[in-house]
């Protein structure tokens, strides 16, 4: 038997494996995202002689805009400042009432890239997203297709290092993962846990390229490329109108039809500010845990009823180890006894966790001790989590209600 410190009860060697084995899924995960992370390439890997050279396709890039007042005007501008030699810009102002039609001709200017679209009325089954992508899809004369969000910033070679990252990776759809924008204690501690349960759950490029079931694949809606030829095939937006997580569903399209699905870092190319408090974390990422989320989930029916255990099981991982590494700490603090098995496991488990958010920070360009964040982040998604199951498909959204697929 092994005794350490006045407080803990002894441990044998049996005992001491036994943690060892418990602790190994949270020891592994900072390991297997290092790993996974590895095989995603960053457009900064793109010869910057490589951007003018030619083929340079046409791109055409369509903006769907909802009440965007605070991020249009930012983003046209950054979009404007492009490098890439032949684009076009097609903003669709998707019934907004806050100005942003408004906004969004003021940072046109006379740039004759640049179209302002109003979306037609919002057929039934169709999410307002998708519609506005559709509709100014409609527009479109480039042979590729970029669609992004208004609270996205372009760099000025972000376009090229996407057509030319496209070629190299022999990608239909490429997405790109940008700098997350996060101004608020709240964003700080959940945006890591978020990207860190997708990325866990997804791994990087190359797993995504040698997918050979479509749920194993993803998209980043804020920005994904793909060819005229091939959205066309699809049907468009058409085949994903209802579903709440359409970057999701859009790459599994592309794939279902034999297509390569990647993905690339983007740093210093994109960035993007999803949310700017605890109240709007909550909405945004309560409308796609549950109602989005479930489509990623293998094994038909049985899958989609195990979902929301598999759902939870994140936020409580994350959880779980550093409230017992605190009961063991209290416990021994007030005299009394606590279980050195339990002390090792959280021990070494809550610094795991705390290494792969350290991680997530510093892949960001953030300081690596905001990880400390993540008990709370943790805490906070599984209210997420909890509130989007008892939510089930019904998603309220930029004041419209839908019912995701």
């Amino acid at each position: 038997m092994l005794s350490f410190l006045p407080g803990l009860s002894p441990i044998s060697l049996l005992g001491a494996a036994a943690v060892a084995i418990a602790a190994t899924p949270w020891v592994a995960a900072p390991f297997v995202l290092a790993a996974r992370l590895r095989t995603t390439p960053s457009l900064d890997d793109i010869d910057v002689q490589a951007l003018t050279a030619a083929p340079t396709p046409r791109v055409s890039i369509v903006l769907p805009a909802r009440n965007e007042a605070v991020h249009i005007a930012a983003c046209i501008r950054s979009i404007r400042a492009s490098t890439w030699p032949d684009l076009e810009l097609i903003v669709v102002d998707d019934h907004s009432t806050d100005g942003t039609g408004v906004l969004a001709r003021e940072a046109a200017a006379d740039d004759s890239r640049v179209k302002i679209v109003n979306a037609p009325d919002l057929p039934a089954g169709w999410f307002g997203k998708q519609w506005a992508c559709q509709s100014g899809a409609a527009y479109a004369t480039g042979s590729l297709l970029l669609f992004t969000d208004a609270d996205t910033r372009h760099a000025p070679e972000l376009v090229g290092r996407m057509v030319r990252m496209r070629e190299r990776r022999d990608a239909e759809l490429l997405s790109v993962a940008g700098h997350q924008e996060m101004g608020t204690v709240w964003e700080r501690a959940v945006q890591p846990s978020v990207f860190t349960l997708i990325l866990t759950r997804y791994g990087g490029a190359e797993a995504m390229e040698r997918a050979t079931d479509r749920r194993d694949v993803v998209a980043n809606g804020q920005c994904f490329m793909l060819s005229r030829r091939v959205y066309d095939a699809i049907g468009g937006h058409e085949p994903v109108r209802g579903f709440v997580a359409e970057d999701v569903m859009m790459a599994q399209a592309i794939q279902a039809r034999g297509d390569r699905v990647s993905l690339a870092l983007g740093i210093r190319q994109l960035s993007t500010r999803m949310y700017d408090g605890l109240a709007s974390l909550m909405k945004g990422w309560g409308k796609n845990m549950y109602a989005g989320g479930r489509h990623a989930m293998w094994w038909g029916a049985v899958g989609q009823r195990l979902y929301p255990l598999f759902l939870l099981s994140f936020p409580l991982g994350v959880l779980m180890p550093f409230v017992t590494l605190t009961w063991c700490v209290l416990a021994m603090a007030t005299g009394g006894t606590a279980s050195t098995a339990l002390l090792l496991w959280s021990g070494a488990s809550s610094a795991a966790v705390l290494t792969s958010f350290a991680a997530a920070n510093r892949i960001n360009g953030d300081p690596m001790r905001r990880a400390l964040l993540a008990p709370l982040g943790g805490a906070i998604v599984l209210a997420i989590c909890v509130s989007a199951i008892a939510r089930g498909n019904n998603v309220r959204w930029k004041d419209r209600g839908y019912v995701s697929q």
